[in-house]
């Protein structure tokens, strides 16, 4: 949920107040400074770390130098840190995974305490910003009064807005999809492939696409010759964004988006769905496509699959396995799932993932990366 509460400051011995925006649901910050080009990093590291936002006055270009700096004082770790303690028990994987979580939430927390300030009509009042008017009524839609929002997740805005406008391109579309602020990207192509080459079920020409998001699972469905493609999401942005992307590639004709949690009404030859892939509580709104609260969509999928599966129909899970290498479930776990539900597995395709991460040694979590696989797991009825 969006929090827009207030901050109140005290500005050339005045007392001052605005909305407060934060997307990522960051509470209002409760003390808040003048900052400008005068303040040393230093300075702004330490009032960050105790919590203290610093409201810019300064050149904007220069508060992203600082942005960077407060970032590289952050991942500079002491030499000691890095070594385990002798006689210490080394942490298990899962330990790992919450610790570099952790520290991941901290870091972003202390970066969200420097503050841009905006005017109704989404122009900045600093000197050197940039026009993002664009991207803000992208974002945001139409607004009426001046608000603040922190610098990091103004550059991921702008981020967004330069990947909506480019778009991610898609070699199972030979086409782009043009992901909105706020929509997972698929910038991970090896789920798709998956969707684009495993065998249709026979005769199948209706699909259920649970989870929609930019409409890019939909929209291979589509190119792969099913007549008619009903495609669900519960997130205003990702139904907004999933129209535009099916409009854009001429398959409305075949692919209708509508709100519903999970499952349409009815039953299709094929149920896809693409649920978040770690059991676990997101710390932020875009999390929620990476973190699944108590595996709540996954269990969800699974449970209520068969009621909406046409005779002799299949439903493809797309899940990968990083959560079993974490320690965060286990197969037997998911396979009980699959079978108290009534299902069956009639086959799996797997892809290992070819992402930065899976290659990167320096990662904390590179032993559980190196050994991840994405499957597409094919359920059919047990009952046949």
């Amino acid at each position: 949920m969006i929090d827009m509460t207030r901050i109140e400051w005290v500005e050339n011995g005045a007392a001052r107040s605005a909305l407060w925006r934060s997307e990522s649901g960051w509470p209002a910050p409760k003390k808040v400074v003048i900052a400008d080009d005068t303040m040393a990093a230093d300075t702004a590291y330490r009032l960050a770390l105790d919590g203290t936002a610093l409201l810019w006055r300064g050149d904007f270009q220069n508060a992203r130098q600082l942005l960077q700096a407060l970032a590289r004082r952050i991942d500079q770790k002491p030499a000691r840190a890095k070594r385990a303690k002798a006689g210490t028990t080394p942490p298990t994987i899962t330990e790992q995974f919450h610790r570099h979580r952790l520290a991941q939430l901290q870091r972003a927390r202390t970066l969200a305490m420097l503050l841009i300030p905006f005017e109704a009509d989404y122009t900045i009042p600093l000197r050197r910003a940039p026009d993002v008017r664009q991207a803000c009524n992208e974002a945001y839609g139409a607004f009426s009064e001046p608000f603040v929002i922190s610098l990091r997740e103004l550059l991921g805005l702008i981020g967004a807005h330069e990947w909506r406008s480019k778009g991610v391109p898609v070699a199972a579309l030979d086409d782009r999809i043009h992901p909105w602020y706020g929509v997972f990207s698929p910038v991970r192509g090896e789920y798709v492939e998956l969707v684009a080459q495993a065998p249709l079920p026979k005769g199948a020409q209706t699909a259920f696409d649970i989870g929609a998001g930019t409409g890019v699972l939909s929209s291979v469905l589509a190119r792969r010759g099913l007549q008619r493609v009903i495609a669900t999401d519960m997130d205003a942005r990702a139904l907004g964004c999933a129209r535009e992307n099916i409009a854009r590639l001429g398959l409305d004709a075949q692919v209708e988006i509508i709100q519903a949690d999970l499952f349409p009404e009815g039953q299709a030859e094929l149920v896809v769905c693409n649920p978040p892939w770690l059991p676990g509580k997101p710390s932020s709104a875009i999390e929620y496509a990476i973190y699944d609260p108590d595996s709540r969509m996954l269990r969800g999928f699974l449970n209520g699959l068969n009621a909406h599966l046409a005779p002799g129909g299949e439903g493809w899970l797309i899940l990968s396995d990083l959560a079993e290498h974490l320690g965060l479930r286990s197969r037997e776990q998911l396979l009980g799932w699959i079978e108290g539900a009534g299902l069956a597995v009639a086959g799996r395709h797997d892809v290992r993932p070819v992402h930065p991460k899976a290659q990167d040694k320096d990662d904390p979590l590179h032993a559980a990366r190196a050994q991840e696989v994405t499957s597409l797991w094919r359920l059919r009825s047990a009952k046949g």
